[in-house]
């Protein structure tokens, strides 16, 4: 029996990640719509009871009223639940498979040595710096006097992202550097729950047993750092999503590209917080929509119209076959020889030309107009390689003839 045990191991992690993703996400989105949604208490025993808002909502057959404490009831409750461990075990999961896909396999998703020679270990070390060194910044930012200014604190945190991004672009593989960007906001979203969130719950829950009046700013600094997460959680689902969009990572401007829809990202969160307090305005949702727009047609080249592939001379059948072999068929063949590659990717394999042809229009988005394959580009496919393979397979295409 012969089991691949490293792809059996990705899956349970990706599947276990997305799923307490989900799980996570689903609870912060409602608890924030709880929170918008609330209208003030109209029984004056809830409000002397210290209750500052209240909604009714049905869901699955049944009605539900919930109530919300200006800071707290005036006694613990029997039982409380804590929302805590879907945050928790959703970045860990997620460094796990971190390490699993990137780490231990750096040479292959994570070093472009294009762009920096690193070994394994250093670009490991350089990616964990990146996250740790990004929710200092972070917390430091919202402990300043600038946290409590929300337009500049959005600037500036903003602003780091970018600046961390373009960084990461010009280190990592395309690829390797989304998902370390992703990583970081990650990193900061699960460390206000773990750091600031639940430590402010505790000292809460703490007075309500000693028979104290629990801090008012406990809930309000808790408050604030549920909203950053709540805005962070947009630009996180995208790069979970962008390693299947080579588009996205692979040109020259991606950081670019990924800062463009994560800032795109804003106003559609931002249209969804206004509605669930009763204030609809569509120039949000507009101006998120116009921003994908933008990024999508500027990605495309529309404002850098792409050059057409020109070679000295007319490239053969065979020469179009061994840029393919050089460069492609350690892991797109029947027998794969790459080390880590038991099967070839998604199936796709380039064997013989028939299937070099059928496939030629992958092979172009992702060698030719982007230099998404090689990965890493490990084997030093250059330029005209590139070239050379784009002008072989554009004229197989229009020959329509089986070579």
């Amino acid at each position: 029996m012969d089991v691949d045990f490293f792809s059996w191991l990705g899956l349970a992690l990706r599947w276990f990640h997305v799923m307490l993703a989900i799980m996570w996400i689903g609870a912060s989105f409602y608890f924030v719509w709880l929170d918008l949604s609330l209208r003030p208490a109209k029984s004056k025993a809830d409000r002397d009871k210290g209750v500052s808002g209240e909604v009714w909502a049905v869901h699955g057959g049944g009605f539900y009223h919930k109530q919300k404490y200006m800071v707290a009831p005036s006694h613990m409750p029997e039982e409380l639940h804590w929302f805590k461990w879907e945050s928790y075990l959703t970045f860990i999961s997620g460094f796990l498979l971190l390490c699993l896909v990137y780490y231990f396999n750096a040479d292959l998703y994570l070093i472009d040595k294009a762009k920096m020679v690193l070994t394994p270990l250093q670009a490991t070390l350089t990616g964990v710096m990146f996250l740790i060194g990004g929710w200092f910044f972070y917390d430091t930012l919202c402990k300043s006097p600038l946290g409590d200014n929300v337009k500049v604190f959005s600037v500036l945190w903003a602003g780091a992202l970018v600046a961390a991004c373009y960084a990461l672009c010009q280190i990592f593989t395309g690829r390797g550097a989304f998902i370390h960007v992703g990583a970081m906001i990650g990193t900061a979203m699960t460390a206000n729950v773990f750091a600031i969130i639940i430590p402010n719950q505790k000292k809460v829950v703490k007075a309500l047993l000693a028979g104290d009046k629990p801090d008012a700013k406990y809930g309000k600094i808790a408050k604030q750092r549920s909203m950053h997460n709540n805005y962070m959680t947009l630009p996180v689902l995208l790069i979970m999503l962008s390693n299947h969009y080579p588009v996205l990572y692979s040109g020259s401007y991606n950081w670019a590209i990924l800062s463009g829809l994560g800032l795109a990202s804003w106003p559609f969160r931002h249209f969804f917080n206004l509605k669930d307090r009763g204030i609809t305005n569509y120039w949000y949702a507009a101006a998120g929509i116009a921003g994908y727009i933008f990024v999508m047609l500027a990605a495309s080249g529309l404002f850098t119209p792409e050059k057409p592939v020109e070679v000295a001379q007319a490239v053969s059948a065979a020469e179009v076959r061994q840029i393919v072999r050089t460069h492609c068929s350690a892991c797109h063949s029947d027998t794969p020889v790459h080390a880590g590659i038991a099967i070839a990717p998604k199936g796709v394999m380039f064997d013989t030309m028939d299937e070099i042809k059928q496939n030629a229009p992958r092979i172009i988005e992702q060698a030719v107009k982007n230099d998404t394959m090689p990965l890493g580009n490990e084997t030093g496919m250059t330029d005209d390689d590139r070239k050379k393979l784009g002008a072989g397979l554009e004229a197989l295409e229009k020959s329509g003839k089986q070579p």
